[in-house]
């Protein structure tokens, strides 16, 4: 679970997005070259707004022993744990292209369950954290798949 958690970061999710796109292009797919460009920023995205809420709510983290309930904003990692940066950034990279394309990005959604799950394991976490993380992820992804052209929205046929 560590190793989930270690490369379920969004370094793993730009690496893969990034190589995505470049794939995408060497393809001449302007369609897949969107969404995977949709799939990266909804993550940047994710990320930023889940960092902002956690310096902003400074919870300890669970192994961490506080005597007070609300410790402030502060900036050291000990007290960032709402919501979960992982699961926000990777609920929104596959949320993304799971609205886009629902028989693709449907399966894929495993990841971020599986990344929230390793969070949790590893006392990184709790649950209300990466539930709220994946409510975020998923309303960025909606943003994102809604603000984009609707040439790779996913169609109802």
């Amino acid at each position: 679970m560590r190793g989930v958690s270690r490369l379920g970061d969004w370094p793993g999710h730009m690496v893969l997005g990034l190589t995505l796109l470049v794939l995408a292009y060497w393809r001449r797919s302007s369609k897949w070259m969107r969404i995977f460009a949709a799939m990266i920023l909804a993550c940047a995205l994710a990320g930023a707004a889940a960092r902002v809420i956690k310096i902003s709510t400074g919870r300890a983290r669970p192994g961490v022993q506080t005597e007070a309930e609300w410790n402030g904003p502060r900036v050291s990692s000990r007290y960032n744990a709402f919501p979960s940066g992982h699961t926000a950034a990777s609920t929104a990279f596959f949320a993304t292209l799971a609205l886009a394309s629902w028989r693709i990005g449907l399966g894929f959604l495993v990841i971020p369950l599986l990344i929230a799950f390793s969070r949790m394991y590893v006392a990184a976490h709790y649950l209300s954290d990466v539930v709220c993380a994946s409510m975020i992820g998923v309303l960025i992804a909606y943003f994102v798949v809604h603000w984009i052209p609707p040439a790779i929205r996913n169609r109802k046929s």
